[in-house]
């Protein structure tokens, strides 16, 4: 028998291919061992725990949520008072440009895709740590633990997105067929915050530092992701396309584009993020299933 997760090699001999004496047949020997160097991803064992996976998730937007005086109310709150305060401070402090829309809705473009991205990436740090009795003691594949803070954030950006049709027609912004293309910039955020998410969840198991390091590098990572300024601000083509090597520059700027016609996200800056994307994820689960064979012993 060998699997992803372990190998059990069967040990046969004289004793197992020959009846004893009296008369019983002896069962092969199966020495259980653990992979070694890099693994593969083993999809097919991560869809036959499909149902766990729900399981978690549903876990999870119960958690969140539970013996909470406002419930998921606070998830419209904190993105509207984050967006506010940008707005006055960028907006009419700073005077940052707009691209000729109203700062809030062009703020609240961004932050939209943001806090799913942020969300996603700082639930699923600590994830495995929050369970670790599970993780020491039966087996799954534990990819599944922060991969079900990917489904279970949808809820909050689903009420984002609400909220961002609602400043659409406080705005008076008539809706495009440009919006069916959310769904697209909605997996690209996706793909991102997974492999975000695989990094950091498993280097959490080792280095606790990660729990206080990822907040300070997310808010940085923010202000360097144009959600509260145009990437327009920046003329050259070439430092345009170096800036889109920011997976969150192309969706945040996608957003942008499906809500209010105008972006300057370029077909260029579009490859750039999907390529950076689709690396991230693959490069955060090759990392995960190489580290995640020790996770029962130091968690």
């Amino acid at each position: 028998m060998n699997t992803e997760t372990s190998i059990a090699i069967p040990e046969t001999g004289s004793l197992s291919e020959a009846p004893l004496a009296s008369g019983v047949r002896q069962e092969p020997t199966l020495r259980i061992r653990p992979t070694k160097g890099w693994a593969a991803l083993n999809l097919r064992e991560l869809w036959s725990y499909r149902d766990l996976l729900w399981i978690l998730v549903e876990r999870n937007i119960k958690v969140i949520y539970k013996q909470t005086a406002l419930g998921i109310t606070w998830v419209a709150l904190q993105p509207l008072i984050a967006a506010i305060v940008l707005a006055i401070v960028f907006g009419r402090v700073a005077k940052l440009p707009s691209d000729g829309a109203p700062y809030l809705l062009f703020v609240f473009c961004g932050l939209t895709a943001w806090y799913y991205f942020s969300q996603t990436a700082q639930r699923s740090s600590t994830s495995l740590i929050n369970n670790a009795q599970l993780v020491s003691k039966v087996y799954f594949p534990r990819m599944l633990i922060p991969l079900s803070h990917t489904f279970s954030t949808l809820v909050d950006f689903a009420i984002m997105l609400v909220m961002l049709f609602a400043f659409m027609a406080f705005y008076h912004v008539a809706p495009t067929l440009r919006l069916l293309a959310i769904p697209g910039f909605l997996l690209l955020t996706a793909i991102t915050a997974t492999g975000v998410s695989l990094w950091f969840s498993a280097l959490s198991v080792k280095y606790r530092d990660t729990n206080y390091a990822l907040p300070l590098f997310l808010q940085i990572w923010m202000y360097a992701s144009a959600v509260v300024y145009p990437t327009t601000m920046i003329t050259s083509d070439l430092r345009r396309s170096l800036f889109a090597l920011n997976p969150v520059v192309g969706f945040v700027e996608g957003f942008r584009w499906c809500v209010l016609g105008r972006s300057a996200l370029t077909p260029t800056m579009l490859w750039i993020t999907i390529g950076m994307s689709v690396f991230t994820l693959v490069s955060g689960a090759f990392f995960f299933r190489r580290v995640e064979r020790d996770f029962a012993d130091i968690i």
